[in-house]
């Protein structure tokens, strides 16, 4: 019976050193057209690369003129997407909103995977990914 186990902590030192999960991610359709209100939908895939189930989420992060709805005033979201079991796989899909403004180039999105213990307000590690979307 180690210290932590009496206060009901656990140790995370393993999953703190390595990553913990494996992001891929796929645009569909693959750009946006320019000047003009229309949307793509970003597809997540994320895998519980650890040996431990984890709770989990994913942070979206969008450039200027890129938004979560057709108004284009949301900027990030975050998707909870509960406990992995280890070595699971899931998808999520967000949709991204392209406007009037969203002129001919590439966008920088940036992901956040997270792994949570207890809830979703305490973090032991977290991986980024950036992607790119082409507006034209």
């Amino acid at each position: 019976m180690g210290l932590f186990d009496l206060f009901g902590k656990k140790d995370v030192s393993e999953l703190t050193k390595n990553s913990p999960f494996r992001l891929a991610t796929e645009w569909v359709p693959y750009s946006l057209e320019s000047n003009k209100n229309n949307s793509s939908t970003l597809n997540v895939r994320i895998k519980n690369m650890t040996g431990e189930p984890l709770l989990t989420s994913v942070v979206v992060e969008l450039p200027q003129y890129l938004g979560f709805e057709k108004l284009i005033m949301t900027k990030q979201r975050e998707v909870r997407i509960g406990e992995m079991a280890p070595n699971e796989e899931r998808e999520v899909g967000v949709e991204v909103f392209g406007g009037p403004k969203s002129d001919a180039g590439e966008y920088t999105v940036v992901l956040t995977a997270i792994a949570h213990y207890r809830d979703y307000g305490h973090v032991i590690n977290a991986v980024k990914k950036r992607t790119t979307l082409r507006v034209v």
